[in-house]
């Protein structure tokens, strides 16, 4: 698991990516602690975008690993690990994931070329899933929880 869901954590790397990265607010340190700040910060971002790669990469990609942790966490409901019916907020969930986590953490990637030629392609993943959850994402919600409905013997 890691702490995606974390405000605290997640202002704070914002923080030291404006201070690694931003001109405006260039910080006049050793060249070696520049280049040492930049590093953490970014293999930082890399561990985060490694728990979140489905989300920039093909559709069926995503759609795979999407419906995966939603049938984790309708489980998780039903065996009263969970408070939360993960499908009454899928849809607005995902939708708030990409705008406020997924697309600028991918801006991120690619500003700081990590991938080269390759970041802005998932960045372009990241925005054409968004657009298609958008779309498609409401059936989608109701296709997942009839199947993890099925698969737990709870069809009615």
């Amino acid at each position: 698991a890691t702490d995606i869901m974390d405000k605290d954590l997640k202002q704070l790397r914002n923080n030291r990516w404006d201070k690694a990265f931003d001109l405006q607010k260039a910080i006049h340190d050793s060249p070696r602690d520049e280049i040492n700040r930049k590093a953490t910060i970014v293999i930082e971002h890399l561990i985060q975008a490694s728990d979140v790669a489905h989300t920039m990469q093909h559709w069926h990609i995503y759609r795979k690993w999407n419906a995966r942790l939603f049938d984790e966490m309708y489980k998780a409901y039903l065996e009263g690990r969970s408070d939360t019916d993960p499908s009454q907020n899928w849809y607005n969930g995902e939708i708030g994931f990409f705008d406020f986590y997924i697309i600028p953490l991918a801006k991120k990637l690619k500003e700081c070329g990590v991938f080269g030629v390759s970041s802005d392609e998932y960045l372009q993943y990241a925005m054409a899933n968004r657009r298609e959850w958008e779309r498609k994402g409401e059936e989608i919600v109701s296709q997942l929880l009839q199947s993890a409905k099925e698969s737990l013997g709870e069809a009615h």
